[in-house]
């Protein structure tokens, strides 16, 4: 069965966003990338390859209307949730209150949703922090 093996985010600034994925849940730099297309990094779990990409134009960009679908959130199983959290505070990422509160995750008590609690990433990505994983991911037996 295929298996999800890259995640690409667009953004203006490949630094900062590499740096955060880097700092927060510890992506390893694989590749930089330095092209007349894009620029950027690759980083890496060790399962997932994560492109950051600041395009350098609208040909390799593809169509970017007022309609475009790109990534709606990214989720990342941890071992420590409040380190976690902790890291994630450093780095001025938000917990998304509203998204949170209707999805009752976060709220406390037994944690055995799909998803822990949302947080917002640099270019504005909702990412998914959880302590027990998502169906599916630990085989499909």
């Amino acid at each position: 069965m295929p298996q999800i093996k890259h995640i690409a985010i667009a953004t203006n600034d490949a630094e900062k966003t590499a740096k955060f994925y880097s700092e927060v849940f510890g992506l390893r730099e694989v590749a930089k990338l330095e092209s007349e297309n894009a620029k950027g990094y690759m980083l890496s779990d060790g399962n997932v390859n994560m492109a950051i990409l600041d395009f350098q134009n609208d040909a390799v960009a593809g169509e970017r209307g007022k309609d475009w679908e790109g990534i709606h959130h990214i989720g990342f199983e941890v071992e420590n949730l409040e380190d976690i959290e902790r890291r994630l505070a450093s780095a001025g990422s938000n917990p998304m209150d509203d998204v949170n509160h209707a999805l009752h995750a976060g709220m406390g008590g037994p944690r055995t949703q799909n998803v822990e609690t949302k947080y917002s990433g640099p270019n504005g990505e909702m990412i998914d922090v959880s302590g027990t994983g998502w169906v599916g991911t630990r085989g499909l037996d």
